[in-house]
């Protein structure tokens, strides 16, 4: 049997809603692989629980798979035999059904009922007012095309609008999540291991590493038959239209073209075309936009720069799929070699930034730093960058980091060289700075004699 990893919070929200509310009907989204069919049924698992996965088939074949399900949950093989019966009669046979707790009706892939009949919607609605939210049951749709879960179940047009007690969308997996995953391998094996597989449940569970990184990449990824060799084209195949234009705009994106103006030009197409494609990858999570972290209004800011925000497919983009006619040839020491010698400074260091941040976001919440922050970015101007910036507005705080994933120890001119960066950085006339540095080879021994002294500099060596 699988181990479930984590989702503690997701959990404790659907208790939530189990107990408190008298009938309750919740909406979980999120892109493929991610893991919501996991989520609910750890949740259902002792509940009583009808799970109903929908198919792409016809709709009388869907209410005749839901009609066999409810059957086999209530052990009534009569119901089976019935021909000729609606949504809204198997509906009645179920709030007829007397049970001392409450009932969960789950539809996994709710999107599928909506592609082969648009107004399922608004029969689901109507079932929903007049039979079960009087009722005590709980109703959770399930789905991974976002496109299709916010037309018909969170838009303000959609029927069910207003009737949903709650909504959950399930994202990647943090670092310190994913590390459940492996917990054999050493802090700086996983950064290699997150770095190629990122916070996707499923990636991870696919990834199967026995201590040589190298080995693990060829088996898993490079390998033909593996199934992680194809999986961004399976995936844009199954969440988007037009995905040449999708796989196009990632693509340019790996190749470091990040700002809106880089990204037109190496496609040749105007920035106008690209806004749509850009919002549709951002929801799947695939890509992030980022402003300065000090920008007011950053939805406003003419300064956002676009990253691959899912690790597993920037190193496929980067690593995999402009090496497919080796790959296809089954050179795949080529396609090694090259991984060798670029994957830490085209991939992991910047992969490293993102982990330090979220290693600075629990220091500060566990209270191991005396510092308050309301959020946590990076800033930049023309002519220099910081990797980490945090910044509280009640206590006036701000962090300034630096993240160095090398070989060589970090010395005194890194922090003097932060130091001076953050003089440019004015968020509040009377600020209190405080300054952080994050090694993978730790930090010489004047750096750390001067850390003894300076209050407000914390020095991580991590991994």
């Amino acid at each position: 049997m699988k181990k479930f990893i984590n989702r503690k919070q997701e959990l404790d929200f659907l208790e939530k809603q189990y107990r408190e509310q008298k009938s309750s009907l919740v909406v979980i989204y999120g892109r493929r692989r991610i893991g919501k069919t996991a989520l609910i049924k750890k949740f259902i698992e002792d509940k009583p629980a009808i799970y109903f996965l929908a198919s792409e088939e016809v709709e009388s074949q869907n209410i005749e798979y839901f009609k066999r399900a409810v059957s086999s949950f209530l052990k009534n093989p009569l119901i089976e035999k019935l021909s000729g019966i609606s949504w809204d009669d198997i509906f009645d046979i179920l709030v007829k059904t007397k049970t001392d707790k409450k009932m969960v009706i789950v539809f996994d892939e709710f999107q599928n009922l909506c592609k082969t009949n648009p107004a399922f919607a608004s029969i689901l609605q109507r079932i929903w007012d007049e039979k079960l939210k009087s009722g005590n049951f709980m109703l959770i749709l399930c789905g991974s095309l976002i496109s299709m879960m916010q037309e018909y179940a969170l838009s303000y047009s959609s029927p069910l609008y207003g009737r949903r007690t709650g909504q959950i969308k399930l994202k990647q997996f943090s670092f310190k999540e994913a590390r459940e995953f492996f917990p054999d391998a050493s802090d700086d094996e996983f950064i290699w291991i997150y770095s190629v597989v990122g916070g996707v449940p499923k990636y991870l569970e696919m990834f199967k590493y026995e201590g040589d990184i190298y080995k693990a990449i060829e088996e898993n990824i490079l390998s033909r038959q593996s199934f992680l060799y194809e999986e961004p084209l399976f995936l844009l195949e199954k969440e988007v239209h037009e995905i040449g234009s999708y796989f196009s705009i990632i693509k340019s994106i790996a190749l470091g073209n990040h700002k809106l103006s880089q990204i037109a030009q190496s496609l040749s197409v105007p920035q106008t075309k690209l806004t749509k494609y850009l919002n549709t990858l951002i929801e799947l999570d695939i890509i992030r936009r980022e402003v300065p972290i000090t920008e007011e209004y950053p939805e406003k800011s003419k300064r956002g720069l676009y990253f691959i925000n899912d690790n597993f497919i920037n190193f496929w983009f980067k690593f995999v799929y402009p090496y497919r006619e080796q790959l296809e040839l089954d050179n795949i020491e080529y396609v090694i070699e090259n991984i060798r010698s670029k994957i830490v400074a085209s991939h992991i260091s910047y992969v490293y930034e993102e982990v330090c941040k979220q290693i600075l976001s629990d220091l500060i919440r566990s209270k191991k730093m005396d510092v308050q922050v309301d959020k946590i970015g990076k800033w930049w101007d023309g002519k220099s960058e910081i990797d980490i910036v945090g910044i509280g507005r009640s206590m006036r705080h701000v962090v300034f980091g630096e993240c160095k994933y090398s070989q060589n120890m970090v010395d005194i001119d890194v922090f003097f060289d932060l130091k001076k960066k953050a003089e440019n950085v004015k968020v509040f006339p009377d600020q209190k700075e405080f300054y952080i540095l994050f090694s993978k080879a730790g930090f010489s021994e004047r750096l750390l004699e001067y850390a003894e002294e300076e209050k407000n500099l914390v020095l991580i060596e991590f991994p």
